[in-house]
């Protein structure tokens, strides 16, 4: 169950001899052949493994296509994983940053390679109810314990600007949905109306990792029930820990979810705990005030169709060939339905 290597799409190819002449030269103990095979899933950054004599390395880059100066910051993301390491072991070691677009087409980094089982559509074998409620409630405490940590002391103060971040966040996800609209979704379209009307008090800020789900952990593979470590830091920032978890209620489907939804992972199988008992667990286990988190659930559940707005509209217009993008306006659709239940009902 540990993730599979696939030979690399068309179109998202790397130079292979510039790269190799690259890491030579600036990889500490880096020698021998350049071997490139690529991370298949993810819909954003794209990874490859990299196989460089006896060492084996995993490579970001920011998608074809896509606008590398804001949200597929490499050098950002490689900062916070520098600073996270000592403090929050729960991350990749990183190894090497280039800003040098003209050895790959753009920024990257390199980072170790951990080996360890990552829950995405097909459960392990052995995931029984019991195992999966102690692999949920471990997501839930390594959420728990990243909003508890002191980003000051590990060096991150300037991440981002708390103050504002709410308001900032729901005018700046709006932007982005109206630029990548390819047709009128009424759930998407409702919730941007209500969001703005409904903008809570802010809350004390931590540092959040704003993509956080199953597909982002890393598992121990001697035992599934331990967090290894947590992947794609390209959205962390410092804001409203509240958003945190709205996001990942955005991705926590139930059984009686509609199935495009059920597809984001495994949360809807039996053990897990559901959304609202997600949240009440955060609040026994953090002491945060939870009250208004429907908004921060259709928050979550806006902010997802949108990521999934702009991946449909770059295939759209050609940017990326990856056949898994095609279909992505009916899950929009399915979004939309489930933000107009949340605020019809106010539940989560």
């Amino acid at each position: 169950m540990t993730d599979q290597l696939a030979p690399i799409r068309p179109g998202e190819e790397l130079d292979i001899a510039r790269l190799q002449a690259y890491l030579l030269e600036h990889l500490p103990g880096a020698e021998g052949r350049l071997e490139v095979l690529q991370f298949p899933s993810g819909f954003s950054n794209l990874t490859y493994l990299l196989r460089l004599g006896g060492q084996e390395l995993v490579l970001r880059r920011p998608p074809f296509g896509a606008n590398i100066k804001t949200a597929h910051d490499m050098a950002r993301e490689y900062r916070i994983l520098s600073a996270l390491k000592p403090v929050y072991p729960k991350v990749p070691r990183p190894l090497l940053y280039c800003p040098d677009d003209s050895v790959i087409g753009a920024p990257f980094y390199l980072m170790e390679r951990l080996h360890g089982v990552i829950l995405r559509t097909q459960p392990p074998p052995d995931l029984t109810p019991e195992r999966m409620r102690k692999i949920c409630e471990a997501a839930l405490e390594a959420l728990v314990e990243l909003h508890s940590l002191d980003y000051q002391k590990a060096g991150l103060g300037d991440l981002g600007r708390p103050e504002g971040y709410v308001e900032r966040q729901v005018r700046g996800w709006t932007e982005r949905y109206q630029k990548a609209r390819t047709e009128a979704v009424p759930g998407m379209e409702q919730a941007m109306e209500w969001l703005a009307a409904h903008i809570p008090p802010g809350s004390s800020a931590a540092l959040i990792h704003n993509d956080f789900k199953y597909d982002n952990l890393l598992l121990n593979p001697a035992d599934l029930t331990q967090v290894m470590a947590v992947l794609d830091w390209e959205m962390a920032t410092l804001g409203d820990p509240l958003m945190d978890l709205g996001t990942t209620l955005g991705y926590w489907a139930e059984p009686d979810d509609p199935p495009g939804l059920r597809r984001f992972g495994l949360t809807h199988l039996p053990g897990n705990l559901r959304r609202a008992e997600l949240v009440a667990a955060y609040a026994a286990r953090s002491g945060r005030n939870v009250d208004n988190i429907v908004f921060y659930y259709v928050f979550g559940l806006f902010k997802v169709g949108v990521i999934m707005q702009q991946i449909f509209f770059r295939y759209q217009k050609g940017y990326t060939r990856d056949q898994r993008f095609a279909v992505l306006i009916h899950l929009i659709r399915e979004i939309g339905q489930k933000i107009q239940k949340a605020i019809a009902t106010g539940e989560v």
